[in-house]
């Protein structure tokens, strides 16, 4: 496998790599800023690939957001972006939910481990659900949850889908309802896996840590509708109807983002060393995940 090709301070081979591509995808959270911190650059090099007529498509996994909430987060930054220029693993769940499994009453909701993103997904694509934000789950779990859980009786038996995505105040009494679903036939799926998550320069448990939990009681892992699922990059492709060949993957994380775009048959991948991945990670002999070329910030693509 070559080795990747370092951009950054090399204006004409950067020139040359984005004239390869039409469509970029770029993931959010660790590429574009880092909590609330917008890394230098990020909003110019947006500007520079919108005038040079390239295709803009922004992948997160991050669940806890929906495409209007990025959109306001756009907006803060002082990036230009639509709404609907952005595919979250939430909208991704939603939609396979709706068009691909096409739940029918009476099996037709969807029990929430995850925040509003979710639920606003949701509530566009007409899904029915519970769990979620609904503060009456945001508390301990006391003995007569152990024994109306058990019995069925605090169960909706109108649940056939566990939703599993980045939530805030996880609990052991959600996680025993979610498991409790499960076994009762529900269909186990999350917005992502996602070990880890870039915040504020560090990095903290991700989504895959919270639907973790469940699957070890459970035995069986979700069904992940986040990137390096390629259902997700059917799906964008099917909304967007971009020439594969002419796209370019860019990520902070080899085996969500750059992964994604290989999978993808993608016509390149390119790195960013602002989030998870460094690049010893992909550098060392026999790397299973290497991207196309890399660059220490966003930014460095202005050259």
């Amino acid at each position: 496998m070559s080795k990747p090709q370092y951009l950054t301070g090399d204006k004409a081979a950067i020139d040359a790599f984005i004239d390869k591509f039409d469509v970029f995808l770029f993931d959010c959270d660790g590429v574009l800023w880092s909590g609330e911190y917008l890394f230098p650059g990020t909003a110019e090099t947006i500007e520079m690939l919108r005038a040079k007529g390239k295709q803009l498509v922004f992948v997160t996994n991050n669940s806890t957001k929906s495409r209007a909430d990025y959109k306001k987060k756009f907006d803060s930054k002082g990036i230009t972006a639509s709404a609907e220029e952005v595919f979250g693993s939430s909208y991704s769940a939603a939609v396979y939910i709706s068009r691909i499994l096409k739940l029918q009453p009476p099996k037709n909701k969807v029990f929430v481990l995850g925040e509003t993103g979710i639920e606003q997904e949701l509530q566009a694509e007409n899904i029915p659900y519970i769990g979620g934000t609904d503060p009456a789950l945001r508390r301990d779990i006391d003995p007569s949850d152990f024994e109306h859980i058990g019995d069925g009786s605090a169960l909706d038996p109108n649940v056939g889908v566990v939703l599993a995505g980045l939530d805030f105040h996880i609990n052991y009494l959600k996680m025993s309802l979610a498991f409790a679903y499960l076994r009762k036939g529900a269909l186990y799926l999350a917005t992502n896996i996602d070990s880890t998550l870039p915040q504020a320069h560090s990095l903290f448990p991700g989504a895959g840590s919270v639907g973790a939990g469940v699957a070890k009681a459970f035995g069986k892992d979700p069904l992940a509708l986040g990137k390096p699922s390629q259902a997700m990059m059917d799906a964008i492709e099917g909304k967007f109807k971009f020439d594969r060949s002419k796209t370019c993957m860019v990520g902070d994380r080899l085996d969500t983002d750059i992964r994604f775009g290989i999978e993808g048959k993608l016509g390149g991948t390119l790195a960013v060393l602002t989030g998870v991945s460094a690049k010893e990670h992909f550098l060392a002999e026999g790397a299973e995940v290497v991207p196309t070329a890399y660059i220490d910030k966003l930014g460095d693509l202005l050259g």
